[in-house]
């Protein structure tokens, strides 16, 4: 994650949200919501005496980046963002509704599978029972079920599922994730970002957005971008949602190396 920043330039500050990576306990969702997490930010802005930074985030980084910004627009001078979440009911709709499924039928097929009939006209509610049911051999499994499915979508060069994703890493980003969307990502309403975004309007902003990204469409870039005179939306042409992306990885370098000269 330190490969997009200049380290001569740049203090770099990575942070494994609870729960997750480094973060104990394990898997957690204990006292776990966005708004610990904003907290957490701060704590960590507080303590290494960080009076304004650069928020650089993808996906449900790009999405806490901007929930940050907008409850503490005085911290944060400038926005990197990349695959653009909203956390809104239409984007989930999108990727465990069927939207992204009619795209690659096969896998989708997996994905559903693995839940009774009765129980698929809400994936995500089906899956939580599961997750969180208390037995880690179940808990785990489903876990690689619902990160397998992601991860075969992430990149537009991927053909077909990919290998299995390491137990531990796989039932913490399943258990996270979906605590998450069940929950609505803890927002007062849905589309709150978009009403909200009248707070970070003065803040300069970059997205950086694969044109076919399959996970967080680019609709959701494009509406944010909408009307945000500071905000410089740098669609990928040949790219998906993954970080890894030669596209995206240059675009996001670019970005960086360039804002260096401010």
């Amino acid at each position: 994650m330190r490969r997009y920043f200049d380290p001569t330039v740049y203090r770099i500050v990575l942070f494994d949200q609870r729960g997750c990576g480094r973060s104990r306990p394990h898997a957690s969702v204990i006292a776990n919501t966005t708004w610990h997490l904003v907290e957490d930010i701060q704590t960590i802005q507080k303590t290494l005496g960080i009076d304004r930074f650069i928020a650089f985030g993808g996906s449900w980084g790009a999405t806490l980046a901007l929930i940050y910004a907008i409850t503490h627009p005085a911290s944060v001078m400038q926005l990197v963002l990349r695959g653009v979440f909203l956390m809104t009911k239409a984007e989930l709709k999108w990727f465990y509704g069927g939207g992204a499924g009619a795209f690659f039928p096969e896998i989708w097929g997996r994905f559903v599978a693995a839940i009774p009939p009765a129980e698929r006209d809400n994936l995500i509610a089906a899956y939580n029972r599961r997750l969180f049911s208390g037995n880690l051999m179940e808990e785990t499994r489903f876990g690689r079920i619902w990160a397998n499915w992601e991860n075969a979508l992430a990149s537009i060069h991927h053909e077909g599922p990919m290998g299995e994703s390491p137990s531990d890493y796989a039932r913490a980003f399943a258990r996270l994730e979906n605590h998450y969307f069940q929950s609505g990502g803890f927002l007062q309403c849905d589309g709150w970002i978009l009403k909200e975004r009248k707070q970070i309007e003065h803040i300069p902003a970059t997205i950086i957005q694969g044109r076919y990204d399959m996970i967080c469409p680019p609709i959701s870039a494009w509406n944010l971008a909408d009307g945000w005179a500071k905000c410089d939306l740098r669609m990928v042409p040949l790219a998906g949602h993954a970080l890894s992306e030669p596209g995206i990885s240059e675009a996001l370098v670019r970005v960086m190396d360039g804002l260096r000269r401010m």
